[in-house]
This record gives C-alpha cells, sequence and structure tokens, in this order.
C-alpha cells in the first residue's frame, strides 16, 4: 500500500478548526525558559503534546517546533496515498457536494492535503537568545480529541448517505461507485482513528472498515450480469476472450435484456502491400461497454492491427489470434481501471 510521511489530511468544520497561531508570550533574550530542556515542565503531559523547535529566525523556529510535534505522531500514522489522490480528484470534480455531510470540508482538503502540522496546534512560547530563536509548539489534547472525533463522524455520516439506496441501485455500477468511494473516504478516516487513540480517547463507535466496503462492493460486481453481443467473429474466439475478461473480475452473464452489455465489432480484411511476398489481414476490434438505462457508451475499447503469412488463410488466423491476444493482455486491466475510477453522480 502506497503511504506518505505526511501526518494529517486535514479538513474539517471550519467552525472546529483552531489554526495555527502564536501564544502571546512575548519574546525574551535574558532568563531561560525552562520550556528549553523539557517542554513538558510548563505544558503538563495530561493536557498538551508539546515539542520544541529552533532556527535562525522566529518564522524558521516556530515551523520546526510544529515540524516535531507532528514528528510525534508521524511515527505511528501512515496514510494511504492512493485514496488521497482519489478524494481530491473527487473534489476537485465536484462529487462531494452532493454526498459530504459537512460541504466546507471540500475546500479544507484541498488546502491540507499532506499538510505536516496538525488542526488545533499552536505555538505556546518563544524565545531568543541573541543568536538562535527557540519556539515551543502545543496541541490542546481536549481540543484535539473534539476537532478528530467530528471529523471521523462527519465522515461516517458521508459513507452512511452513500450506502443509502434502493436494491436496484445497489446492485448497479452506480451502487458499485458508492461503495467504493465510501471505501476511500473510510481509508482516509484512518489516520484520525489512529491519531484519537494517541490521544486516549474513547473509540468512534460504528466506524466502517475500506476493506468491508471493497470486500461488498466485490459481491455487487459479481451481482452484476452484462450481455455479450460479439459480430463477425471467426469461431467465437474474440468473443471467448472477452468473455474471460468478465469473468475474471467477477461479472455475470447476461441476457439480451441486461442493463449492461459488451457490444464488440470485428472486421477482418485481406491487405495488399506493394512488394510484399505476404498476404497481409488487417483486423478492427471495437467494444463499447454500454449502460442501456441510460443509453450512453460508459466504456470504449478499440484497436487495429495487421498480420502476413504465405497464405491468405494463414494470415487471417494469425490475426485473429493476436487480437485475443491482445485482448487478453488488455481488457481485463482496462475494464478494472475504469471500476476502480468510478464516482457516484449526484443523489
Amino acid at each position: 500500500m502506497a503511504t506518505t510521511k505526511a501526518l494529517i489530511f486535514a479538513f474539517a468544520l471550519p467552525l472546529l478548526l483552531a489554526t495555527c497561531g502564536t501564544n502571546n508570550a512575548a519574546v525574551s533574550t535574558t532568563e531561560l525558559p525552562d520550556w528549553i530542556s523539557d517542554p513538558h515542565t510548563r505544558f503538563d503531559r495530561q493536557t498538551y503534546i508539546a515539542a520544541r523547535g529552533s532556527g535562525s529566525s522566529l518564522a524558521v523556529a516556530e515551523s520546526n517546533a510544529l515540524g516535531n510535534l507532528a514528528a510525534f505522531f508521524e511515527q505511528h500514522i501512515e496514510l494511504n496515498e492512493t485514496a488521497i489522490e482519489r478524494y481530491q480528484q473527487a473534489v476537485r470534480d465536484g462529487v462531494t457536494v452532493s454526498w459530504s455531510v459537512d460541504t466546507e470540508v471540500d475546500s479544507m482538503i484541498l488546502r491540507h492535503a499532506r499538510f505536516d502540522s496538525l488542526i488545533g496546534a499552536e505555538i505556546g512560547g518563544v524565545w531568543n537568545d541573541g543568536r538562535s530563536y527557540f519556539a515551543v509548539a502545543i496541541l490542546d489534547k481536549v481540543r484535539a480529541i473534539g476537532v478528530y472525533s467530528e471529523i471521523a463522524r462527519s465522515n461516517q455520516r458521508t459513507i452512511n448517505t452513500l450506502l443509502d439506496m434502493p436494491h436496484t441501485t445497489r446492485n448497479s455500477l452506480e451502487g458499485l461507485s458508492r461503495y467504493q468511494f465510501a471505501a476511500t473516504i473510510a481509508d482516509m478516516t484512518v489516520p484520525y482513528l489512529n491519531l484519537l487513540s494517541l490521544l486516549g480517547a474513547p473509540p468512534v463507535q460504528g466506524f466502517m472498515s475500506g476493506n468491508d466496503l471493497r470486500l461488498a462492493a466485490l459481491g455487487i460486481i459479481r451481482a452484476i450480469p452484462v450481455y455479450l453481443r460479439v459480430e463477425n467473429d471467426r469461431a467465437a474466439r474474440i468473443e471467448g476472450a472477452f468473455s474471460r475478461a468478465l469473468w475474471e473480475l467477477g461479472f455475470q452473464s447476461g441476457g439480451n435484456n441486461s442493463r449492461y452489455a459488451l457490444e464488440v465489432n470485428v472486421y477482418s480484411t485481406p491487405v495488399e502491400i506493394t512488394g510484399s511476398p505476404f498476404n497481409w489481414t488487417r483486423i478492427d476490434v471495437s467494444a463499447n461497454l454500454v449502460d442501456a438505462a441510460l443509453g450512453t457508451v460508459l466504456l470504449p475499447y478499440n484497436f487495429t492491427l495487421r498480420e502476413g503469412h504465405t497464405s491468405q488463410e494463414e494470415a487471417d488466423n494469425r490475426a485473429i489470434m493476436m487480437a485475443e491476444r491482445r485482448i487478453n493482455e488488455e481488457y481485463a486491466r482496462l475494464l478494472s481501471d475504469y471500476l476502480a475510477r468510478l464516482l457516484p453522480s449526484d443523489r
């Protein structure tokens, strides 16, 4: 699983956000603060998590302090990079506007993806000795628990909204897309749950894991019939290749009244190449995955290739064989990628 060291993919309701800032402690050049040696001498461990930073300027010292505070959690928490990218793309495409319970989440995601600090972290004190600057970053545990618990609950409410659909919608590609997107949100919630555990918060009840949701999505695929129609196929070899791809992904074979159909056309023609001692055959394969209910092509797929041999019959056979091989190598992966990128449409 691809991961990143960035601690928090921060998003939340703005009214819950405690923005990073500097405590009103004055910069001193005389007395050495007690937090220089141990930040928790001033900020007790029961209430705060604290970390010190230093640098050649006040801004650098504060940035280092916040980074060191984040590093406390980094060793325990990792993010799913794929989930982050999919969610960000969904935000850019406007998908979350329809499904997020808290719509302000969208802009927060785009601003704070891979943020190297923490929601609610602030600078608790600064000091300099005339040469270097020092700062202490603090995170109030109670405040942080409140913010991150609400994020987890908000995500769970969005998941519940996605999964609230009639049975007829569930066993469709729309239903599949809802479960897949719900799994992405669940994956992104895990770091918050881990952080809450580190803060000593009670477990968030009713959380559904991404793996459970993906397993349910696989069950949906297995309940979706797809009608396969292939025209101008010799010995049903092209049909066999597409049939294997659908079977590999778990789709059922459906009748001609199925909502989804894979419509394939095969065109094979002799080709003359001036000066060539061989006979040549050109083969064109066009395959469209169609949603009959919407009257739209969901996934087009086509290619052309040419094969030669001393006899025309063998050139024809070689063209079909190479087309079959290409479908076996490409189509299941292509369809799988398409299904993985599906996002739920408006409610």
